[in-house]
């Protein structure tokens, strides 16, 4: 018997949605967890706060989402962003929190912190980031939502951007979780259907330093808030299907203020040599699982060795044509996986051009990087 999905009865709720709430505000608070997933719990404040200054620091128990050991399981939220609530609407509001421990030191899966501090301490090159996360929607059992139950469907081509029974799945749960951004004031740029049939995109940017990992958090957030309700599961695996189907990436769009100048093609140029050093630690945070997206095939590049080029999808990464003939704009780090940190490729980027901050530490396991090959791709020929 085929299992039937818990689908939120929406008819029933909004009768109770719409009673009043007499001054009162429910807030909601969302933090990430070991897992790199979200979790969130709410409580009632007595009025609408104005700033994050106003927010309580709250705590949950650490030991059940795998951040803290059962003998000292609290760990502390601390609010650093707040949005409004597009499910409960009002003055209601959704809060992302950091997590820390009770010594006052960040919980060891808080990496929000430490690009916060490398941010921070380069604010003078104005660093913009364009995060294009790619996700796949699921049925209840698991298998990519409109596929056939016990085989494939046809081969890649007509999905892409697509439109169409047959070619395009779900586009309901995209549409809902476009306005649910843009009604939390999340800087949501476009979304589009990608190549694979049940696989789509939505671009958050361009935001400004560590901005640009809050509104990727909770964007990922509202997303498996909204196709809760539509019985549906969302996988933010890099490799969801194996074989002639393409991945999933968080292809990272990257410039300084010095790279947006006339001139700026020589800072990009110079990015680049910095990024083939660090090849083998920026793996390390980019995503678990990448190695079976990064083969060489379906606009991938290898995962061992780095590589760019103008208007090349099958490089490490890429810098925009246009950009490469006016000399200045940013660059397209293609690497990382679906799954990956929004702070952490944010955070390795700036540690890689602009040099360590002492005490911070972006990537998981401190390893000695190996000598990665800086391999030019050769631009394809104007047309």
């Amino acid at each position: 018997m085929a299992e039937v999905p818990h689908i939120s009865n929406t008819t029933n709720l909004q009768k109770y949605l719409s009673l009043p709430q007499k001054g009162a505000v429910i807030v909601e608070y969302v933090w990430i967890d070991a897992s790199g997933g979200t979790r969130s719990k709410c409580r009632t404040l007595k009025k609408k706060p104005t700033s994050i200054k106003e927010l309580p620091e709250w705590n949950f128990d650490g030991s059940s989402t795998g951040q803290a050991p059962g003998d000292n399981s609290d760990v502390y939220l601390r609010p650093v962003a707040m949005y409004p609530d597009p499910f409960r609407l009002g003055d209601n509001l959704l809060v992302l929190a950091e997590c820390w421990m009770s010594d006052g030191k960040p919980n060891s899966y808080n990496f929000r912190h430490d690009a916060a501090v490398l941010m921070e301490k380069n604010a003078s090159h104005e660093f913009w980031f364009g995060l294009e996360q790619e996700y796949t929607l699921l049925d209840a059992q698991g298998w990519p939502y409109g596929w056939p139950k016990n085989g494939f469907p046809a081969p890649q081509g007509p999905y892409y951007c697509g439109n169409g029974t047959g070619k395009v799945f779900c586009r309901d749960i995209v549409e809902a979780h476009y306005k649910a951004c843009l009604y939390a004031e999340l800087n949501i740029s476009g979304t589009n259907a990608e190549v694979m049939p049940a696989q789509w995109e939505y671009q958050i940017g361009p935001c400004t330093g560590i901005e640009l990992g809050d509104h990727m958090w909770m964007s990922r957030f509202l997303l498996h808030r909204v196709a809760e309700e539509f019985g549906a599961k969302v996988t933010f695996a890099p490799k969801p299907i194996p074989g002639d189907w393409n991945g999933a990436g968080l292809h990272s769009n990257v410039s300084t203020k010095e790279m947006r100048e006339d001139g700026g093609m020589k800072h990009m140029e110079k990015a680049m040599e910095a990024l083939a050093k660090r090849h083998k630690e920026h793996m390390t945070v980019y995503g678990e699982g990448n190695e079976a997206r990064m083969t060489g095939a379906h606009e991938t590049a290898s995962y061992d060795k780095f590589s760019w080029g103008i208007a090349n999808r099958g490089a490490s990464v890429r810098i925009n044509r246009q950009c490469a003939d006016e000399g200045k704009g940013y660059f397209e780090d293609r690497r990382p996986a679906s799954n990956a940190d929004p702070y952490q490729i944010t955070g390795m980027i700036v540690e890689t051009l602009c040099g360590k901050v002492e005490g911070i530490e972006m990537y998981k396991t401190i390893t000695q990087a190996e000598p990665v090959e800086l391999d030019m791709v050769v631009p394809i020929s104007k047309p």
